[in-house]
């Protein structure tokens, strides 16, 4: 299930074209570590130290979120909301004005120069911490989701969730361009804020329309260099592996590393020496949430931070290379989150439902949109939670219509083998009589039921039994037809009921522990903070 040899977007300015071409994989790092770690910088800084460093840190402010934030619901008398904050990490090698990196970073990065990279947000993390103190959560999502990106950027309305942040930027790029009275500086940010914007509007819609209330942006360089100053750094691996990609290269247990060896901990995606391991991203997003854990715990033992010459320095990549948004409190975040280090945090990674390929050929995960939306709703709504989730939808039980005379085709646009086949089989044994089975030309995202003359009631019923599915008249189907075109999005039913309806949700496994066999990519993987966790 390996998605190696997938290269990252180009630079900005340069075509469309480009970067679509070369989005993906190749040397890619979390810079959402670090994103994380300025939150546990925050939580762990004393209110009137941390005001007295933060009048100096000049951290990029932006106001991206401006008319993209809907507030939680208002808290209590003497309560505090809930607070969601999205963490994306750019592959780039620039730094946050757009300008490139000294040689020697590049020297020590491995990854490249300014000529590699891009601006897609190749790590997203979802931080969400409930303001009545009890365990926050993080929600990572795989950067290869295939999904709908909002507001069409560029004119792509399906693609990797991480392109739309690279496709907004080049679109605004393009529009700027006959512009004058910007300096590229501004003209930089400008992009930037439409980049996020998109991302995070197609962040919220693929989770179900959750609250976004502020956003932690941070780049390449930043976790090279706070890696630099909280070195060295305790992991675990649950077997000997070895990379010569990544420059990884670990043996089975606890063992303490650099920065140069953490930065090959965490983009690590394969072993080239014991290929039986079969790497996935979905691994090297637990080996992130590990990495965090790890980095979290030791700094709270150590008591990092009653240094000020260290707390010095790690504000100092802060303010470098992260942007937040204009509208966060970092002081009210840090009474809110100040036990985020003592491991009351668990870190999820969403599951996908399978690896298959877009229409330009390129790998993808798909997913089960339902699942995802109805676990993320679980996983945020915990005791006390005061998140306005979107209100569930009760399935609807399937139709007793006599439907036996009641043809039905199916056109297979999903990407996944054999999908028509075996929805034809199903919808057999609910009374159905079976037409054809056959595969589109090329991938659809939505799934849409189509009806002949005299089929409206009938498609309404089965649109329904399906989840929901939008239903539309085609004067080219037969009279007494139905048409079932299988998107992306599509979910199987069994036998009897809708599977994957708002109703189910995925049940969380285990995401360290003993032995090489990680939880599969199709499986919600749960991994819990406050100490060193052995990962694949």
């Amino acid at each position: 299930m390996s998605q190696d040899g997938m290269q990252g977007g180009d630079l900005a300015g340069q075509s469309r074209t480009a970067q679509l071409a070369h989005r993906g994989r190749r040397r890619v790092i979390t810079r959402s570590v670090v994103g994380v770690a300025l939150l546990l910088v925050i939580s762990l800084v004393g209110y009137a130290v941390f005001l007295y460093f933060s009048l100096s840190m000049g951290i990029k402010r932006s106001d991206a979120l401006g008319g993209l934030k809907k507030s939680n619901a208002p808290a209590g008398k003497g309560t505090t909301a809930d607070t969601n904050i999205l963490i994306m990490g750019l592959d780039s090698r620039l730094d946050e004005n757009g300008n490139p990196l000294p040689k020697q970073i590049y020297e020590a990065l491995h990854a490249g120069d300014q000529s590699n990279g891009g601006l897609n947000a190749n790590v997203l993390m979802l931080l969400h911490v409930p303001g009545d103190g009890s365990k926050a959560t993080e929600i990572s999502i795989p950067r290869d989701d295939y999904v709908h990106l909002a507001g069409c950027p560029d004119g792509e309305c399906n693609g990797k969730i991480k392109q739309a942040y690279g496709l907004a930027f080049d679109q605004e790029s393009r529009s700027l361009a006959g512009q004058s009275g910007l300096d590229r500086t501004q003209r930089q940010q400008k992009e930037r804020d439409a980049g996020r914007k998109a991302e995070i509007s197609t962040v919220k819609q693929f989770l179900g329309g959750v609250p976004v209330d502020h956003f932690v942006e941070v780049t390449l360089v930043s976790f090279y260099e706070i890696a630099q100053v909280v070195q060295p750094i305790t992991v675990c691996v649950n077997a000997n592996t070895q990379d010569r990609y990544s420059g990884a290269n670990f043996h089975q247990g606890s063992q303490q590393i650099d920065a140069s060896q953490a930065l090959s901990f965490v983009r690590q995606r394969r072993d080239d020496t014991h290929p039986a391991l079969n790497f996935t991203d979905l691994d090297r997003e637990r080996r992130q949430q590990a990495f965090i854990a790890s980095l979290a715990y030791q700094l709270k033992q150590a008591d990092v931070f009653s240094d000020p010459i260290k707390l010095t320095q790690i504000l100092d990549v802060a303010k470098q290379n992260t942007a937040i948004d204009s509208g966060m409190d970092v002081l009210s975040f840090a009474r809110q989150a100040s036990n985020l280090t003592g491991g009351n945090v668990t870190y999820y990674t969403l599951p996908v439902d399978h690896f298959g390929k877009d229409p330009r050929g390129e790998d993808v995960n798909f997913v089960n949109l339902a699942l995802i939306q109805a676990t993320v709703s679980r996983l945020m709504a915990g005791p006390g939670s005061a998140v306005a989730l979107p209100a569930p939808v009760t399935p609807k039980p399937v139709s007793q219509v006599k439907a036996s005379h009641v043809v039905v085709d199916a056109v297979n646009a999903s990407g996944r083998s054999g999908a028509a086949g075996r929805l034809e089989r199903v919808l057999a044994t609910r009374g159905f009589s079976p037409g054809k089975a056959s595969t589109g030309t090329y991938l659809v995202h939505s799934s849409v039921v189509e009806y002949g003359a005299g089929a409206h009631a009938h498609a309404s019923s089965l649109a329904s039994d399906l989840g929901g599915l939008p239903t539309r008249p085609r004067a080219s189907l037969a009279p007494g037809t139905i048409g079932i075109v299988i998107g992306t999005d599509f979910t199987m039913p069994n036998g009897s009921a809708t599977a994957g309806s708002a109703s189910a949700t995925a049940t969380a496994v285990q995401g360290a522990g003993p032995g090489v066999a990680a939880p599969p990519p199709t499986a919600l993987s749960a991994l819990s903070g406050g100490g060193i966790r052995c990962v694949k």
